[in-house]
């Protein structure tokens, strides 16, 4: 990555952890605790993709190697799926899961748009622009299942103790675990899908971007900072 794609970097991932910080901050002024939001998936991707983006802004300024590919994929595929399932299905009427959308304040309002769009638009962008290419695998969209169906299992053996579920889509209460299952299997179809589609999207971008010119000798600014 060349010095000035570098210090682009390093403004953008800072972004994203301002966008998480801002988001949870504002979303804790309203009726919301801490506490209370760390069951939702929603924090656990948004808090994942702030401290890999914070790891990777500060591996960007000491001049080292990106992060992982695969794990850049798996935390910008969960903050993604956080934003596309909030609009599609818990914030839009005519799903079936749609949650009823409280009143809210304009602070909480902003930190409630920091957390499904702002942030997850961020990580998109940051994983689109900076990420080295060519480096993801089919088989990463299995992988990457691994959380959330650990997720799943969580909210469930959580549910057996409080009888409470974050989401109307996991809630054995009301659907039965048989249907818990059939909502599962589903999603599970649908982000496998979409970690496909991150891994075609890596494919077509490397196969457009041309090889990297040789860079002149020059001193990096950053690179000195070691």
């Amino acid at each position: 990555m060349s010095p000035r794609r570098r210090r682009a970097s390093i403004v953008f991932r800072s972004a994203i952890v301002l966008g998480v910080l801002a988001g949870i901050a504002l979303t804790v002024a309203g009726p919301a605790t801490l506490t209370g939001l760390l069951p939702y998936f929603t924090i656990q991707s948004t808090v994942a993709v702030g401290l890999f983006a914070g790891h990777a802004a500060w591996r960007a300024w000491r001049g080292r190697a990106e992060p992982p590919s695969v794990l850049k994929g798996a935390v910008t595929l969960y903050v993604t799926i956080t934003g596309v399932v909030y609009h599609l299905v818990l914030a839009n009427p005519a799903s079936p899961f749609a949650m009823p959308q409280p009143e809210r304040g304009l602070v909480e309002a902003l930190g409630n748009q920091f957390l499904h769009t702002v942030v997850p638009v961020l990580a998109v962008a940051d994983w689109a622009l900076f990420d080295p290419r060519g480096r993801l695998r089919a088989r990463y969209a299995v992988w990457w299942l691994a959380f959330p169906l650990a997720y799943l299992g969580g909210v469930l053996l959580r549910g057996l103790v409080t009888q409470t579920y974050p989401y109307p889509f996991v809630d054995a209460g009301r659907l039965g675990y048989a249907g818990v299952t059939v909502s599962a299997v589903a999603f599970a179809v649908a982000f496998w899908l979409l970690g496909l589609l991150f891994v075609g999207v890596d494919r077509a971008l490397a196969r457009r971007r041309p090889a990297p010119l040789p860079e002149l000798s020059r001193p990096d600014p950053l690179a000195a900072r070691k």
